[in-house]
């Protein structure tokens, strides 16, 4: 059943646009090697900046979590630009009706 990971994170608004970037960065080789992966997606917000993966199911949302791409590169590169600690949440899809 689908799945979103949803990553909330708190920049400054002058850091914003050093944001935007690292999402560049990142988006092809996310949907490009991260198995399951299907979409992410940028929400900018006045209060905060989130960052929306679809996959295919929680087993692939949780194995990006896990991944050196995660980890060792959007991670690193967005440390310098946190205000706080990213609120990090995985939903699965809902069967209704």
């Amino acid at each position: 059943m689908p799945a979103y990971l949803q990553i909330t994170l708190t920049i400054d608004e002058a850091k914003r646009s050093e944001a935007v970037g690292v999402y560049l960065q990142y988006k092809a080789p996310f949907l490009d090697t991260i198995e399951g992966a299907i979409s992410k997606e940028l929400l900018l917000r006045d209060e905060d900046v989130q960052v929306l993966h679809g996959f295919v199911n929680v087993d692939d949302a949780n194995a990006y979590l896990q991944s050196e791409l995660f980890n060792a590169d959007v991670v690193e590169a967005l440390k310098p630009l946190l205000a706080a600690a990213p609120d990090v949440r995985i939903y699965q899809l809902a069967e209704v009706g």
